[in-house]
């Protein structure tokens, strides 16, 4: 899971986050802790994980929680979504998003801008940005809400 983690950030967001970030020799052992906590600590017991395994591999992971934004008005937030390139249209995505949200609570997600792959999906599958920017390691997000029920 870190591994398809890491690998996937650095094929998103090359360019976007600083390559000292992305090149860290420790990245990954952060991204292995940073999983180990949220499969096995109490506080994330709540949260929904999901792994797309595609020929024996890890091809994708996904993780959806309680919101966490101050100003939310919906009930679930998608906190993680990565799909390894060399899966992208093996139905990998869909099939993550699927495991982790339920389609009758309002969601929200934030998306790197730009990142225009990634906002096309999720436009696809019910959701819109709703103005919302932040910026956070040199990367622009914008958030989008989906409406329960809606899919």
């Amino acid at each position: 899971m870190a591994r398809v983690h890491v690998e996937s950030w650095r094929q998103t967001y090359r360019g976007l986050m600083p390559d000292s970030l992305l090149d860290d020799p420790g990245l990954l052992t952060a991204r292995e802790r940073f999983w180990t906590g949220a499969l096995t600590d109490e506080r994330y017991s709540s949260n929904r994980v999901a792994v797309a395994e595609l020929d024996g591999a890890v091809a994708g992971i996904a993780m959806s929680g309680p919101a966490s934004d101050a100003d939310a008005t919906w009930s679930w937030q998608l906190y993680v979504l990565y799909v390894d390139a060399s899966h992208h249209g093996s139905g990998a995505g869909p099939a993550l998003l699927d495991a982790v949200l339920d389609p009758h609570e309002a969601t929200a997600l934030w998306v790197a801008d730009p990142n225009s792959r990634a906002q096309a999906f999720y436009r696809r599958r019910g959701f819109v940005p709703d103005g919302h920017t932040r910026t956070g390691s040199g990367v622009r997000e914008v958030r989008y809400v989906r409406r329960a029920g809606t899919s």
